[in-house]
């Protein structure tokens, strides 16, 4: 979709230097850009790659004056290039239909609005609000409830009694609402029986979760994924987890059960974290950290390193202590 500097300096609250008729079409890097193009500048020394790179407009921060092109001044030009690029790659809507390939079921509730794709299934008692789409080959068993405006990618399962909030974007192959891991020994036999899981699972609005993650249902309660957290692909979250809001969580970190995240916490790629776990609000967690059963990590922007996690500053000075004694044999 192309829209003119005009119109992208109203969207993104952005003074505009130049020509407000000159189109964009797409966003690029310096290297890549070509006729039609935004490009986006956050730092004062990568103004002049900007320039002479084939973009028609420059996106910058507050420290941009003036250019040879098309300029764009944002207070958080970083922010103002995704909100961009989300408008200009948007594609125009489709109408709402149900493919005749699709399986819904007589008493499942769906907004005329909605779309359902090839050879989706989706069971009795399902409720789907307005303007969601159902990937192809996704299954919503009985009794979930989908919010407005979600996007379902393809092959996604949602088990029954799962329950979205608004704006939720679900990644191909993600399986939400599954057993959890919970098992008692036959103090006998020695033999592992399941013990119930007959929780529900919580997405509230505007939460994401990546391609071929796997979330739990909680065995008696719930588990809950708060607004606005965003889950990277392969992540796995055990059954009774309490996730907080605006949480990042990176690719192949495990969550046990039971574990607590409080919110705006920030957890790197392949975190391990045990069962009955505290991660207190705005902690960092960074990446291969592993964090042991009952443990609480607290500190607002401190950054937990290591196995067991523990501040950075503590972790670099054990590892220098180490350096030094293996030095010293």
């Amino acid at each position: 979709m192309s829209r003119t500097l005009g119109e992208l300096s109203v969207l993104l609250h952005a003074r505009l230097a130049g020509d407000p008729t000159v189109e964009i079409s797409s966003i690029a890097s310096f290297a890549s850009a070509e006729l039609g193009d935004l490009v986006f500048v956050d730092d004062p020394r990568h103004l002049a790659s900007a320039e002479a790179s084939h973009a028609s407009a420059i996106l910058a921060g507050e420290f941009a004056s003036r250019s040879t092109k098309p300029l764009l001044v944002a207070a958080h030009p970083r922010q103002a290039f995704a909100r961009a690029a989300i408008w200009l790659t948007e594609s125009a809507p489709t109408a709402p239909s149900t493919h005749s390939t699709a399986m819904v079921h007589a008493t499942a509730q769906l907004d005329p609005t909605v779309t359902v794709e090839e050879a989706a299934i989706i069971r009795s008692n399902v409720h789907i609000a307005a303007n969601t789409i159902i990937g192809a080959g996704a299954v919503l068993g009985p009794n979930v409830t989908i919010g407005r405006d979600c996007r379902i990618y393809p092959n996604v399962t949602i088990y029954p009694g799962t329950t979205f909030g608004d704006r939720v974007i679900v990644h191909a192959g993600a399986v939400l609402g599954s057993d959890g891991f919970g098992y008692v020994r036959d103090a006998v036999t020695g033999r592992y029986e399941k013990f119930p899981q007959i929780g529900r699972l919580v997405l509230e609005d505007d939460v994401e979760i990546g391609a071929n993650s796997t979330v739990d249902r909680g065995a008696l309660d719930e588990t809950r994924i708060r607004r606005g957290t965003k889950i990277d692909n392969l992540v796995h979250v055990g059954h009774n987890v309490s996730i907080g809001e605006d949480v990042v969580i990176a690719a192949q970190t495990g969550i046990s059960g039971s574990s607590t995240i409080e919110s705006n916490v920030i957890i790197g790629g392949q975190v391990g974290i045990a069962d009955h776990v505290r991660i207190e609000e705005g902690a960092i967690l960074g990446a291969q950290s592993g964090i042991p059963s009952k443990k609480v990590i607290r500190g607002k922007g401190i950054i937990f390193w290591g196995t067991p996690g523990r501040p950075i500053k503590s972790y670099l000075k054990d590892l220098a202590t180490l350096s030094r004694l293996s030095k010293q044999k």
